[in-house]
């Protein structure tokens, strides 16, 4: 089962599902406004906050509902939507397109209109995961989303929405994403939650994640904004009632919530990573959530009460930007006064209607509420726990030796229109429809009936009845072309299958045969456990019967599909012990490990399982030791062919009897830059104290 969990954060609608987490301030404070007054230094010259405009090496990523691009707010915005499971275009209706619409526009909206944004000169993805027809996601299409975003070359990914959860736990999918961000240095802002308890969002309340509460001009926190023991160490509060924002088809409102909260976080990131660029640095977004963490301010003192609410503290963007420059803000960002909504530029829209209860600073726009709010009092707490450093991968998780870098010459859509897929898990079918259902019915034939049922007769046929489909694609092979047919993680379908090109023919035919073997019984020797596929995402998407949407992959032949015969791994002398541990090892890969095949680190681990038969070699000499397997890890290989992209796939195993023996460490490398992947090298051993 997919646990919806994604949907927008609103005090006015909360439920257990990811949700957009709306409710805003105007925090059109343009952060972005931060450009100008230089001084004469052989130093970078200090950066007056509010003319900051951000730097367009610097790329944030909308997770959220549809966002309407032709907003006048946006004109002059470097904006580019990525294809996902979700409608692009945005609708002047539609709740979800209003919502993805308003968090964008506290970003991305440009100087002198309606909604001036934090960062406007900053590049931003798309990449809708909230549709219209529905106000919720699930954690398995919100981690594609984030892997999406980082293999488009996001530095800070902005997710104003969460699941609810009872500790702050996540299925594989969404850790594994959340953990490919800590991976790549890509900073991961996500709203804390609108449900006014002592409780927990998903993804914000993950490890390495910035959380983000909602906060009133007077820096209280508001009564609907989620506080909890993970967001005390990894929490801050900002602007989050009655925040300005464009509305599709034009226009402006003011709303709450930790939703609108969330974009002033992740402009600010946005900033100072772009400031980081200005003095010659490597952008470094796990360094920026840390100085945010440490410059956090508390709470009022006077009212102890609020103090567990308040998170780590709150926003307080000149002191972590004095803290990454070692240069104080100038003085008067303290007393600057936020120009109000109508003076800030007219981009051809009516603005929304200010509330009864506004004030003064609720004029302001997102980029001034940022620096603004906590301008007076830049000292820094510490927050010693919280350094990137003492970060640790867990066992069995996937890490990578260096953070990838943005390339600027690549275009994020053609990152996503030639994605590699090489995925591993079972194979089924479906029929999308009720009419396609029956026509497959109409014409499979009849079947006997059960040997209790005497005198025999011949019963309808079920289409769903696995042996029955085999029987019946294999005298008519060209059927199979009729069906959606799926590459399943349990019970969970994550791809349709649609085979392309020359060999289309030969690769339905091996499907068919995948499947003839996933149903045999276990013992026998040509039962097919898994299958890998190696394919090309298409950014298309179906729609299966159950009413899911999943993207569609094309395998190109039959060359790199393979079906897992466990049985006959080891035709030679079988050796009950080996076969037990690579049955083990095959499980804790597939089912601690499971991903969804995208990334150069996850195509390299599931295809170092596929080569089971060198993976053999591993276990002999592991388990003549009597050792066991203990952790696998991915790093990306320091030597490796021009034009390739290669990395190492470790296995470590440990004496269960013996805790203080050596290590031994296996690796052998693979290279990811083709469609199917492959080996290069011998396998290496060694032995390691750690």
């Amino acid at each position: 089962m997919q646990a919806d969990i994604f949907s927008p954060e609103t005090p006015e609608y909360v439920d257990s599902s990811i949700v957009p987490s709306d409710n805003v301030n105007q925090t059109d404070a343009n952060v972005a406004q931060m450009s100008g007054k230089l001084e004469l230094s052989s130093r970078p010259p200090v950066l007056h906050p509010l003319s900051l405009k951000g730097d367009r090496n610097i790329c944030i990523a909308i997770l959220d509902g549809p966002v309407d691009r032709t907003h006048p707010c946006f004109k002059g915005a470097e904006l580019t939507a990525l294809p996902t499971l979700v409608p692009e275009d945005a609708r002047s209706d539609g709740r979800m397109s209003g919502h993805g619409t308003h968090v964008a526009s506290i970003i991305f909206g440009q100087p002198d209109t309606c909604v001036p944004g934090i960062a406007p000169q900053c590049k931003g993805l798309i990449i809708p995961v909230f549709a219209d027809d529905r106000r919720n996601t699930t954690q398995l299409d919100l981690a594609r989303g984030i892997e999406q975003a980082v293999n488009a070359g996001a530095h800070v990914i902005n997710i104003s929405g969460g699941q609810l959860t009872d500790f702050g736990e996540a299925e594989g999918w969404l850790e594994n994403a959340v953990r490919l961000c800590q991976q790549r240095n890509v900073l991961l802002v996500a709203a804390a939650g609108n449900d006014g308890c002592n409780c927990l969002h998903v993804p914000a309340a993950l490890p390495t994640v910035l959380a983000v509460g909602a906060m009133n001009a007077r820096g209280h926190p508001l009564d609907f904004s989620n506080w909890g023991d993970a967001y005390q160490q990894q929490g801050i509060l900002a602007p989050g009632e009655d925040i300005l924002g464009a509305k599709p088809g034009g226009g402006t409102e003011y709303l709450s919530g930790t939703s609108f909260a969330t974009p002033i976080v992740s402009g600010v990131v946005a900033l100072l990573l772009s400031e980081q660029v200005r003095r010659g640095e490597i952008p470094n977004p796990q360094k920026v959530r840390q100085l945010l963490l440490q410059s956090a301010r508390p709470c009022d003192p006077d009212l102890p009460e609020l103090a567990q609410r308040c998170l780590a503290g709150k926003l307080n963007g000149s002191g972590a930007f004095t803290l990454l420059t070692g240069e104080n803000m100038l003085e008067e960002l303290a007393v600057t006064s936020a120009p109000s909504v109508e003076a800030s530029g007219n981009c051809g829209c009516n603005s929304g209607l200010v509330p009864d209860d506004s004030t003064a600073e609720s004029d302001a726009s997102p980029n001034q509420l940022a620096f603004q709010a906590t301008a007076a009092s830049p000292e820094p707490q510490t927050v010693p726990s919280l350094a990137p450093s003492s970060l640790q991968a867990t066992p069995m998780t996937t890490t990578i030796a260096t953070p990838s870098q943005v390339k600027p010459s690549q275009a994020p859509s053609e990152l996503a229109d030639s994605q590699f897929v090489f995925t591993i898990g079972t194979v089924g079918y479906d029929f999308g429809s009720e009419a396609r259902r029956d026509s497959f019915k109409q014409l499979m034939p009849p079947q006997p009936s059960p040997p209790q049922i005497n005198p025999p007769i011949m019963v309808p046929p079920n289409p769903y009845d696995a042996r029955q489909m085999v029987e019946y694609l294999q005298q008519n092979p060209s059927e199979a072309r009729s069906l959606i047919w799926t590459l399943n993680l349990e019970l969970t379908p994550i791809y349709a299958i649609e085979p392309v090109g020359a060999f289309s023919s030969e690769v339905y035919a091996l499907i068919v045969d995948l499947l003839a073997g996933q149903i045999l019984n276990e013992d026998d020797e040509n039962y097919i456990e898994r299958v890998s596929i190696p394919a090309v995402l298409t950014g298309r998407t179906v729609k299966l019967f159950s009413g899911q949407v999943v993207p569609v992959i094309q395998p190109q032949s039959p060359r790199g599909i393979y079906g897992w015969k466990v049985n006959d791994l080891i035709p030679d002398d079988p050796d009950d012990e080996l076969q037990d541990a690579i049955q083990q090892f095959l499980n804790r890969v597939y089912y601690d490990l499971r991903n969804l095949g995208t990334t150069s680190q996850d195509r390299a681990v599931n295809f170092a399982v596929t080569n089971i038969f060198q993976t053999i070699e591993v276990f002999q000499k592991a388990l003549q030791d009597g050792k066991q397997l203990d952790t696998i890890t991915v790093e990306k290989s320091p030597f490796c062919r021009a034009d390739s992209d290669c990395w190492d796939v470790k296995l470590k195993f440990f004496d269960p009897e013996n805790n203080q023996r050596a290590k031994r460490i296996f690796r052998f490398t693979i290279d990811v830059s083709d469609l199917t992947p492959v080996s290069l090298g011998k396998l290496r051993e060694w032995s390691s104290s750690y």
